[in-house]
Protein backbone atom coordinates (compact mmCIF):
# COMPACT_ATOMS: atom_id res chain seq x y z
CA UNK A 1 0.00 0.00 0.00
CA UNK A 2 1.14 3.73 -0.08
CA UNK A 3 0.81 5.68 2.36
CA UNK A 4 1.39 9.82 2.16
CA UNK A 5 1.70 10.27 6.06
CA UNK A 6 4.73 11.97 7.77
CA UNK A 7 5.48 9.73 11.20
CA UNK A 8 8.57 8.73 11.64
CA UNK A 9 10.55 6.27 9.39
CA UNK A 10 12.89 3.44 10.98
CA UNK A 11 15.30 3.39 8.10
CA UNK A 12 18.33 0.80 7.47
CA UNK A 13 21.43 2.83 7.61
CA UNK A 14 22.74 4.13 3.98
CA UNK A 15 26.18 3.31 4.71
CA UNK A 16 26.02 -0.21 4.60
CA UNK A 17 23.94 -0.16 1.45
CA UNK A 18 26.89 0.10 -1.51
CA UNK A 19 25.56 2.00 -4.14
CA UNK A 20 24.45 -1.05 -6.85
CA UNK A 21 23.49 1.28 -10.02
CA UNK A 22 22.23 4.63 -11.25
CA UNK A 23 18.83 5.17 -12.75
CA UNK A 24 18.40 6.37 -15.79
CA UNK A 25 17.17 4.36 -19.20
CA UNK A 26 20.55 4.07 -20.12
CA UNK A 27 23.39 1.31 -19.48
CA UNK A 28 26.98 1.87 -18.55
CA UNK A 29 29.40 -0.77 -20.08
CA UNK A 30 29.29 -3.06 -17.22
CA UNK A 31 24.98 -3.16 -17.59
CA UNK A 32 24.48 -0.82 -14.64
CA UNK A 33 21.36 1.76 -15.46
CA UNK A 34 23.07 5.15 -15.57
CA UNK A 35 21.85 8.63 -14.46
CA UNK A 36 21.96 10.44 -10.77
CA UNK A 37 22.06 8.11 -8.23
CA UNK A 38 21.32 4.39 -7.09
CA UNK A 39 20.11 1.94 -4.70
CA UNK A 40 19.08 3.19 -1.22
CA UNK A 41 20.30 7.19 -2.11
CA UNK A 42 17.92 8.67 0.56
CA UNK A 43 19.59 12.16 -1.74
CA UNK A 44 17.50 11.24 -4.61
CA UNK A 45 15.02 8.87 -3.78
CA UNK A 46 11.35 9.72 -3.91
CA UNK A 47 9.97 6.45 -2.68
CA UNK A 48 10.32 4.93 0.20
CA UNK A 49 9.74 1.19 0.40
CA UNK A 50 8.76 -0.47 3.92
CA UNK A 51 9.43 -4.15 3.49
CA UNK A 52 7.77 -6.08 6.26
CA UNK A 53 7.07 -9.62 7.96
CA UNK A 54 3.84 -11.75 7.02
CA UNK A 55 4.23 -12.33 10.68
CA UNK A 56 5.58 -10.53 13.52
CA UNK A 57 8.38 -11.96 14.36
CA UNK A 58 11.78 -11.45 13.20
CA UNK A 59 12.62 -14.71 12.03
CA UNK A 60 15.36 -14.17 9.45
CA UNK A 61 19.05 -14.74 10.76
CA UNK A 62 20.59 -11.04 11.00
CA UNK A 63 24.10 -12.35 9.77
CA UNK A 64 22.06 -14.11 6.73
CA UNK A 65 19.94 -10.72 6.11
CA UNK A 66 23.02 -8.66 6.06
CA UNK A 67 25.11 -11.35 3.46
CA UNK A 68 22.65 -10.13 0.87
CA UNK A 69 24.69 -8.72 -2.08
CA UNK A 70 24.37 -5.23 -0.97
CA UNK A 71 23.79 -5.71 2.70
CA UNK A 72 20.73 -3.50 5.02
CA UNK A 73 20.22 -2.91 8.64
CA UNK A 74 17.56 -5.06 10.15
CA UNK A 75 15.55 -2.85 12.49
CA UNK A 76 14.32 -4.76 16.02
CA UNK A 77 10.48 -4.56 15.15
CA UNK A 78 11.24 -6.67 11.77
CA UNK A 79 11.20 -4.41 8.67
CA UNK A 80 13.30 -2.62 6.66
CA UNK A 81 12.54 0.62 5.09
CA UNK A 82 14.69 1.26 1.47
CA UNK A 83 15.45 4.70 -0.45
CA UNK A 84 14.06 4.21 -3.62
CA UNK A 85 13.22 5.60 -7.14
CA UNK A 86 10.22 5.50 -8.99
CA UNK A 87 11.31 5.37 -12.09
CA UNK A 88 13.44 2.46 -11.24
CA UNK A 89 10.68 0.56 -9.72
CA UNK A 90 8.19 1.08 -12.71
CA UNK A 91 10.68 -1.52 -14.51
CA UNK A 92 7.90 -3.96 -12.53
CA UNK A 93 4.73 -3.89 -13.59
CA UNK A 94 3.83 -4.52 -9.75
CA UNK A 95 5.07 -0.90 -8.74
CA UNK A 96 4.23 0.78 -12.01
CA UNK A 97 0.73 -0.03 -11.61
CA UNK A 98 0.69 1.39 -7.82
CA UNK A 99 2.70 4.23 -8.63
CA UNK A 100 0.63 5.31 -12.08
CA UNK A 101 -2.62 4.87 -9.56
CA UNK A 102 -1.00 6.97 -6.90
CA UNK A 103 -0.58 9.74 -9.33
CA UNK A 104 -3.95 9.59 -11.02
CA UNK A 105 -5.60 10.09 -7.57
CA UNK A 106 -2.88 12.73 -7.16
CA UNK A 107 -4.16 14.66 -10.65
CA UNK A 108 -7.87 13.93 -9.68
CA UNK A 109 -7.73 15.63 -6.37
CA UNK A 110 -5.99 19.04 -8.19
CA UNK A 111 -2.58 18.98 -6.05
CA UNK A 112 0.01 21.19 -8.10
CA UNK A 113 2.67 19.82 -9.70
CA UNK A 114 4.94 21.27 -6.93
CA UNK A 115 4.14 18.61 -4.80
CA UNK A 116 4.69 15.49 -7.35
CA UNK A 117 8.20 15.53 -5.91
CA UNK A 118 7.60 14.21 -2.98
CA UNK A 119 8.57 11.29 -0.78
CA UNK A 120 5.58 8.57 -1.12
CA UNK A 121 5.95 5.60 1.21
CA UNK A 122 5.53 1.97 -0.32
CA UNK A 123 4.43 -1.25 1.71
CA UNK A 124 5.59 -4.91 1.06
CA UNK A 125 5.03 -7.96 2.87
CA UNK A 126 7.38 -10.48 2.94
CA UNK A 127 6.33 -14.11 3.54
CA UNK A 128 8.06 -15.25 7.01
CA UNK A 129 10.33 -18.05 5.39
CA UNK A 130 14.04 -18.38 5.60
CA UNK A 131 15.94 -15.88 3.13
CA UNK A 132 12.51 -14.06 1.86
CA UNK A 133 14.06 -10.55 3.03
CA UNK A 134 17.19 -11.68 0.93
CA UNK A 135 15.37 -12.40 -1.89
CA UNK A 136 13.35 -9.74 -2.30
CA UNK A 137 16.42 -7.39 -1.54
CA UNK A 138 18.51 -8.80 -4.36
CA UNK A 139 15.64 -8.54 -6.65
CA UNK A 140 15.20 -4.29 -5.72
CA UNK A 141 18.72 -3.98 -6.00
CA UNK A 142 18.44 -5.93 -9.79
CA UNK A 143 15.83 -3.09 -10.73
CA UNK A 144 18.67 -0.66 -10.62
CA UNK A 145 20.60 -2.84 -13.44
CA UNK A 146 20.88 -4.76 -16.49
CA UNK A 147 23.92 -6.82 -16.25
CA UNK A 148 21.68 -9.71 -14.46
CA UNK A 149 24.78 -12.41 -14.59
CA UNK A 150 26.28 -11.04 -11.99
CA UNK A 151 24.05 -12.14 -9.78
CA UNK A 152 22.28 -14.87 -11.23
CA UNK A 153 24.92 -17.15 -11.30
CA UNK A 154 23.85 -20.93 -9.76
CA UNK A 155 20.49 -22.53 -10.11
CA UNK A 156 19.46 -22.05 -6.15
CA UNK A 157 19.92 -18.44 -6.66
CA UNK A 158 17.94 -18.08 -9.60
CA UNK A 159 14.95 -20.49 -8.13
CA UNK A 160 14.83 -17.85 -4.75
CA UNK A 161 14.82 -14.97 -6.74
CA UNK A 162 12.15 -16.47 -9.29
CA UNK A 163 9.04 -16.25 -6.93
CA UNK A 164 9.87 -12.90 -6.11
CA UNK A 165 10.79 -11.53 -9.80
CA UNK A 166 7.28 -13.25 -10.77
CA UNK A 167 5.75 -11.67 -7.61
CA UNK A 168 6.91 -7.94 -8.63
CA UNK A 169 5.86 -8.57 -12.18
CA UNK A 170 9.62 -8.06 -12.90
CA UNK A 171 9.40 -9.08 -16.35
CA UNK A 172 13.38 -8.39 -17.49
CA UNK A 173 14.53 -10.58 -14.18
CA UNK A 174 12.11 -13.44 -14.72
CA UNK A 175 13.61 -14.16 -18.09
CA UNK A 176 17.48 -13.56 -17.07
CA UNK A 177 16.41 -16.44 -14.26
CA UNK A 178 14.66 -18.46 -17.07
CA UNK A 179 17.37 -18.18 -19.31
CA UNK A 180 19.70 -19.45 -17.03
CA UNK A 181 17.70 -22.30 -16.04
CA UNK A 182 17.55 -23.39 -19.56
CA UNK A 183 21.36 -23.04 -19.86
CA UNK A 184 22.70 -25.50 -16.82
CA UNK A 185 22.37 -28.48 -15.46
CA UNK A 186 19.83 -29.37 -12.40
CA UNK A 187 19.80 -32.04 -9.71
CA UNK A 188 16.84 -34.09 -9.27
CA UNK A 189 15.31 -32.06 -6.63
CA UNK A 190 16.11 -28.48 -8.76
CA UNK A 191 14.05 -30.49 -11.37
CA UNK A 192 11.10 -30.67 -9.14
CA UNK A 193 11.37 -26.56 -8.15
CA UNK A 194 11.64 -25.62 -11.53
CA UNK A 195 8.68 -27.53 -12.57
CA UNK A 196 6.66 -25.89 -9.77
CA UNK A 197 7.49 -23.08 -11.23
CA UNK A 198 6.50 -24.03 -14.85
CA UNK A 199 2.36 -22.66 -14.40
CA UNK A 200 3.32 -19.12 -13.43
CA UNK A 201 5.27 -18.75 -16.36
CA UNK A 202 4.35 -17.62 -19.90
CA UNK A 203 3.46 -20.60 -22.33
CA UNK A 204 6.70 -19.30 -24.68
CA UNK A 205 9.03 -18.52 -21.09
CA UNK A 206 8.39 -22.22 -20.00
CA UNK A 207 8.47 -23.63 -23.57
CA UNK A 208 12.52 -24.80 -23.26
CA UNK A 209 12.32 -25.98 -20.38
CA UNK A 210 9.43 -28.57 -20.82
CA UNK A 211 11.31 -29.42 -24.11
CA UNK A 212 14.25 -30.37 -22.06
CA UNK A 213 11.65 -32.47 -19.10
CA UNK A 214 9.08 -33.54 -21.83
CA UNK A 215 9.19 -35.95 -24.39
CA UNK A 216 8.09 -35.02 -27.93
CA UNK A 217 5.64 -38.58 -28.14
CA UNK A 218 4.78 -41.20 -25.78
CA UNK A 219 6.93 -43.91 -26.98
CA UNK A 220 9.96 -41.55 -26.26
CA UNK A 221 11.02 -44.23 -23.57
CA UNK A 222 10.55 -47.07 -25.81
CA UNK A 223 12.46 -45.87 -29.56
CA UNK A 224 15.34 -44.41 -27.10
CA UNK A 225 15.79 -47.98 -25.91
CA UNK A 226 15.24 -49.54 -28.66
CA UNK A 227 17.86 -47.37 -30.54
CA UNK A 228 20.29 -48.49 -27.30
CA UNK A 229 19.79 -52.22 -27.87
CA UNK A 230 20.40 -51.92 -31.26
CA UNK A 231 23.70 -50.12 -30.58
CA UNK A 232 24.59 -52.66 -28.27
CA UNK A 233 24.33 -55.15 -30.50
CA UNK A 234 25.09 -53.94 -33.49
CA UNK A 235 27.71 -51.02 -33.38
CA UNK A 236 29.87 -50.76 -30.74
CA UNK A 237 33.73 -52.53 -30.94
CA UNK A 238 33.42 -53.32 -26.93
CA UNK A 239 30.19 -54.92 -27.24
CA UNK A 240 30.36 -56.76 -23.68
CA UNK A 241 30.88 -53.75 -21.90
CA UNK A 242 27.96 -52.03 -23.58
CA UNK A 243 25.36 -54.71 -23.54
CA UNK A 244 26.25 -54.95 -20.09
CA UNK A 245 25.10 -50.93 -19.65
CA UNK A 246 21.95 -51.77 -21.75
CA UNK A 247 21.15 -54.91 -19.62
CA UNK A 248 21.25 -52.63 -16.64
CA UNK A 249 19.12 -50.10 -17.87
CA UNK A 250 16.53 -52.74 -19.08
CA UNK A 251 16.71 -54.07 -15.58
CA UNK A 252 15.94 -50.89 -14.28
CA UNK A 253 13.34 -49.91 -15.85
CA UNK A 254 10.64 -48.23 -14.62
CA UNK A 255 7.79 -50.20 -17.12
CA UNK A 256 8.36 -53.77 -17.35
CA UNK A 257 5.41 -53.76 -20.26
CA UNK A 258 7.61 -51.36 -22.67
CA UNK A 259 10.68 -53.07 -22.12
CA UNK A 260 8.92 -56.38 -23.34
CA UNK A 261 7.55 -54.67 -26.38
CA UNK A 262 11.27 -53.25 -27.14
CA UNK A 263 12.75 -56.56 -26.30
CA UNK A 264 10.21 -58.32 -28.44
CA UNK A 265 10.87 -56.17 -31.56
CA UNK A 266 14.44 -56.39 -31.27
CA UNK A 267 14.02 -60.35 -31.05
CA UNK A 268 11.56 -60.79 -34.01
CA UNK A 269 14.47 -58.63 -36.06
CA UNK A 270 16.88 -60.43 -35.63
CA UNK A 271 15.01 -63.71 -35.82
CA UNK A 272 13.97 -62.35 -39.26
CA UNK A 273 17.62 -62.00 -40.05
CA UNK A 274 19.16 -65.73 -38.93
CA UNK A 275 15.82 -66.86 -41.37
CA UNK A 276 16.39 -64.94 -44.42
CA UNK A 277 20.11 -65.88 -44.48
CA UNK A 278 19.38 -69.68 -43.69
CA UNK A 279 16.85 -69.79 -46.23
CA UNK A 280 19.01 -68.29 -48.78
CA UNK A 281 21.50 -70.62 -47.70
CA UNK A 282 19.57 -73.84 -48.05
CA UNK A 283 17.99 -73.46 -51.17
CA UNK A 284 19.03 -74.65 -54.16
CA UNK A 285 18.28 -72.22 -56.82
CA UNK A 286 20.51 -69.51 -54.72
CA UNK A 287 23.59 -71.65 -55.15
CA UNK A 288 23.00 -71.63 -59.06
CA UNK A 289 22.52 -67.82 -59.02
CA UNK A 290 25.92 -66.41 -58.21
CA UNK A 291 29.47 -66.76 -60.53
CA UNK A 292 30.93 -66.95 -56.32
CA UNK A 293 28.39 -68.92 -54.38
CA UNK A 294 31.28 -70.06 -51.61
CA UNK A 295 31.71 -66.72 -50.94
CA UNK A 296 28.05 -65.78 -50.51
CA UNK A 297 27.34 -68.82 -48.60
CA UNK A 298 29.80 -67.27 -46.47
CA UNK A 299 28.44 -63.77 -46.05
CA UNK A 300 24.78 -65.95 -45.01
CA UNK A 301 26.25 -68.13 -42.68
CA UNK A 302 28.91 -65.20 -40.90
CA UNK A 303 25.25 -63.15 -40.97
CA UNK A 304 23.30 -66.12 -39.41
CA UNK A 305 26.13 -66.52 -36.77
CA UNK A 306 26.12 -63.09 -35.13
CA UNK A 307 22.91 -62.36 -35.36
CA UNK A 308 22.64 -65.55 -33.30
CA UNK A 309 24.55 -64.19 -30.88
CA UNK A 310 22.04 -61.12 -30.48
CA UNK A 311 19.43 -63.32 -30.28
CA UNK A 312 20.84 -65.11 -27.60
CA UNK A 313 21.70 -62.49 -25.49
CA UNK A 314 18.18 -61.21 -26.40
CA UNK A 315 16.75 -64.34 -24.89
CA UNK A 316 18.78 -63.86 -21.67
CA UNK A 317 17.20 -60.52 -21.36
CA UNK A 318 14.15 -61.21 -21.90
CA UNK A 319 14.17 -64.59 -19.11
CA UNK A 320 16.16 -62.48 -16.90
CA UNK A 321 13.02 -59.88 -16.68
CA UNK A 322 10.00 -62.92 -17.50
CA UNK A 323 9.00 -61.16 -20.78
CA UNK A 324 9.93 -63.83 -22.59
CA UNK A 325 6.35 -65.60 -23.34
CA UNK A 326 5.89 -63.86 -27.13
CA UNK A 327 9.20 -65.32 -27.73
CA UNK A 328 8.72 -68.58 -27.08
CA UNK A 329 5.40 -68.44 -29.41
CA UNK A 330 7.15 -67.05 -31.99
CA UNK A 331 10.60 -69.96 -31.07
CA UNK A 332 7.92 -72.38 -30.92
CA UNK A 333 6.71 -71.79 -34.53
CA UNK A 334 9.07 -72.54 -36.77
CA UNK A 335 8.71 -75.66 -38.94
CA UNK A 336 10.51 -73.75 -41.83
CA UNK A 337 13.18 -72.37 -40.30
CA UNK A 338 14.32 -75.79 -38.47
CA UNK A 339 14.08 -77.49 -41.58
CA UNK A 340 16.08 -74.75 -42.99
CA UNK A 341 18.57 -75.51 -39.80
CA UNK A 342 18.81 -79.52 -40.42
CA UNK A 343 19.59 -79.07 -44.30
CA UNK A 344 22.72 -76.38 -43.20
CA UNK A 345 23.65 -78.59 -40.27
CA UNK A 346 24.22 -81.71 -41.90
CA UNK A 347 26.13 -79.63 -44.52
CA UNK A 348 30.10 -80.10 -44.04
CA UNK A 349 30.62 -76.97 -45.35
CA UNK A 350 28.60 -75.39 -42.78
CA UNK A 351 29.92 -76.83 -39.90
CA UNK A 352 33.49 -75.65 -41.29
CA UNK A 353 32.13 -71.72 -41.66
CA UNK A 354 30.51 -71.76 -39.40
CA UNK A 355 31.42 -74.56 -36.39
CA UNK A 356 29.30 -72.37 -33.74
CA UNK A 357 26.15 -71.65 -35.22
CA UNK A 358 24.85 -74.84 -34.42
CA UNK A 359 25.51 -74.40 -30.28
CA UNK A 360 24.13 -70.87 -30.59
CA UNK A 361 20.61 -71.93 -31.73
CA UNK A 362 20.68 -74.58 -29.00
CA UNK A 363 21.82 -72.32 -26.56
CA UNK A 364 18.62 -69.95 -27.61
CA UNK A 365 16.45 -73.18 -27.85
CA UNK A 366 17.69 -74.28 -24.36
CA UNK A 367 17.28 -70.97 -22.07
CA UNK A 368 13.44 -70.86 -24.03
CA UNK A 369 12.72 -74.77 -23.14
CA UNK A 370 13.94 -74.36 -19.86
CA UNK A 371 12.04 -71.35 -18.88
CA UNK A 372 9.01 -73.22 -19.94
CA UNK A 373 9.87 -76.51 -18.24
CA UNK A 374 10.39 -74.56 -14.80
CA UNK A 375 7.21 -72.54 -15.13
CA UNK A 376 8.69 -69.25 -15.21
CA UNK A 377 6.77 -68.74 -18.69
CA UNK A 378 3.56 -70.16 -18.52
CA UNK A 379 3.39 -71.62 -22.10
CA UNK A 380 -0.19 -72.89 -23.75
CA UNK A 381 -0.01 -77.19 -24.41
CA UNK A 382 0.41 -76.28 -28.38
CA UNK A 383 3.25 -73.68 -27.99
CA UNK A 384 4.90 -76.54 -25.50
CA UNK A 385 4.31 -79.18 -27.85
CA UNK A 386 5.11 -77.59 -30.81
CA UNK A 387 8.77 -76.34 -28.93
CA UNK A 388 9.76 -79.86 -28.98
CA UNK A 389 8.17 -80.84 -32.55
CA UNK A 390 9.93 -78.73 -34.57
CA UNK A 391 13.05 -78.03 -32.55
CA UNK A 392 13.98 -81.72 -31.12
CA UNK A 393 14.69 -82.86 -35.00
CA UNK A 394 17.32 -80.06 -35.05
CA UNK A 395 19.08 -81.20 -31.83
CA UNK A 396 19.09 -84.71 -33.18
CA UNK A 397 20.88 -83.34 -36.79
CA UNK A 398 23.23 -82.26 -34.23
CA UNK A 399 24.20 -84.83 -32.61
CA UNK A 400 24.08 -87.49 -35.04
CA UNK A 401 26.94 -84.93 -37.58
CA UNK A 402 29.14 -83.77 -34.75
CA UNK A 403 32.19 -85.36 -35.47
CA UNK A 404 33.77 -84.80 -32.58
CA UNK A 405 31.61 -82.87 -29.37
CA UNK A 406 33.15 -81.17 -27.42
CA UNK A 407 32.34 -81.17 -24.16
CA UNK A 408 30.25 -78.31 -23.69
CA UNK A 409 28.54 -79.49 -26.44
CA UNK A 410 27.93 -82.89 -25.21
CA UNK A 411 26.65 -80.83 -21.65
CA UNK A 412 23.99 -78.43 -23.55
CA UNK A 413 23.04 -81.50 -25.76
CA UNK A 414 22.00 -83.12 -22.30
CA UNK A 415 20.87 -80.00 -20.84
CA UNK A 416 18.55 -79.94 -23.67
CA UNK A 417 17.08 -83.75 -23.90
CA UNK A 418 16.08 -83.52 -19.92
CA UNK A 419 14.55 -80.11 -20.80
CA UNK A 420 12.06 -81.99 -23.34
CA UNK A 421 11.81 -84.60 -21.97
CA UNK A 422 10.53 -82.49 -18.93
CA UNK A 423 8.05 -80.45 -21.62
CA UNK A 424 6.91 -83.65 -22.96
CA UNK A 425 5.72 -85.13 -19.22
CA UNK A 426 3.48 -81.90 -19.11
CA UNK A 427 1.18 -82.98 -22.56
CA UNK A 428 -1.03 -85.44 -22.75
CA UNK A 429 -0.22 -88.71 -23.16
CA UNK A 430 -1.46 -88.97 -26.63
CA UNK A 431 1.12 -86.12 -27.64
CA UNK A 432 3.82 -87.79 -25.52
CA UNK A 433 3.70 -91.06 -27.55
CA UNK A 434 4.05 -89.10 -30.74
CA UNK A 435 7.01 -87.54 -29.27
CA UNK A 436 9.05 -90.04 -27.14
CA UNK A 437 9.93 -92.41 -29.93
CA UNK A 438 12.07 -89.51 -31.49
CA UNK A 439 14.28 -89.21 -28.34
CA UNK A 440 15.90 -92.79 -28.63
CA UNK A 441 18.63 -90.67 -30.12
CA UNK A 442 19.52 -89.69 -26.38
CA UNK A 443 19.92 -93.35 -25.80
CA UNK A 444 24.28 -94.06 -25.28
CA UNK A 445 26.27 -97.39 -25.20
CA UNK A 446 25.51 -97.37 -21.58
CA UNK A 447 21.96 -96.81 -20.41
CA UNK A 448 23.11 -95.90 -16.90
CA UNK A 449 24.57 -92.66 -18.97
CA UNK A 450 20.74 -92.09 -19.74
CA UNK A 451 18.50 -91.80 -16.74
CA UNK A 452 16.89 -88.65 -18.34
CA UNK A 453 15.46 -91.34 -21.04
CA UNK A 454 14.44 -93.57 -18.82
CA UNK A 455 12.54 -92.03 -16.52
CA UNK A 456 10.71 -90.70 -19.38
CA UNK A 457 9.75 -93.58 -20.69
CA UNK A 458 9.31 -95.45 -17.31
CA UNK A 459 6.52 -92.15 -16.40
CA UNK A 460 4.59 -92.66 -19.65
CA UNK A 461 4.14 -96.56 -19.00
CA UNK A 462 3.24 -96.02 -15.60
CA UNK A 463 0.19 -93.34 -16.86
CA UNK A 464 -0.81 -95.78 -19.46
CA UNK A 465 -1.42 -98.58 -16.88
CA UNK A 466 -3.90 -96.82 -15.06
CA UNK A 467 -7.41 -96.89 -16.34
CA UNK A 468 -9.14 -94.70 -18.77
CA UNK A 469 -11.09 -91.93 -18.12
CA UNK A 470 -14.19 -93.35 -18.73
CA UNK A 471 -13.52 -96.44 -16.47
CA UNK A 472 -12.62 -93.68 -13.42
CA UNK A 473 -15.73 -91.76 -14.12
CA UNK A 474 -17.72 -94.63 -14.01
Amino acid sequence: MISGSTKKRRVGSSGRLSSFGDIDSSKSSDGTLTGSSGFNDPSTADVILRLYYESSPFEDDPETLSSSVNSVNSVDQGDVQLHLHSNVLRRSKYFAALLSDRWQRKSDSGEDSENSHRVYDLNLKVSSTIGSFNNHLTVLQLLYTNNFSTIIDSVSTALSILPVALELLFEDCVKACVRFLEAVPWSEEEEKKVLAFVPLLKQEESQELLARVSPTNSAASEDMLHGLIVAAIHNHSNMALVKAFVAKLLRDFSSRDSAKRVLDQAFHQSLKIVKESLEEYSSPDFRGDYNDPEAIQRVNLHTAMTNGKHLYWLVERMIELRVADTAVKEWSDQSSFTADLQRAFRDDACRNIAPGLQAVMLRCTCKLANAVAAGSIVAARQVRMKLVKDWLPVLIVCKDNSISVLPSHKSLYQELEETFLRIISTLPMSDAQELLPQCLSFTTRNVDDCPHLVSAFNTWFRRATRPSQSDILD
